[in-house]
């Protein structure tokens, strides 16, 4: 997920996105502890996507403070 894209979404959409990117982790877990997992690198790129959810999102809500 590119920085930009998540800049131009609002806040709504910004946290529905983490919710939904939460999920896929908990989902991806759970096949890691079947051992069903396929691409282990998908951990890392979630755990960064939520990353740049969060921060993008604090920026935003600081933003909003702000003004």
């Amino acid at each position: 997920m590119n920085t930009k894209d998540i800049r131009e979404m609002s806040e709504a959409e910004i946290e529905k996105k983490l919710r939904e990117t939460r999920d896929s982790q908990v989902t991806l877990r759970m096949k890691k502890q079947t051992g069903q997992v396929e691409h282990p690198h998908e951990f890392t790129q979630l755990r960064r996507d939520i990353a740049r959810l969060e921060t993008i999102l604090t920026e935003k809500k600081l933003a909003g403070a702000n003004s």
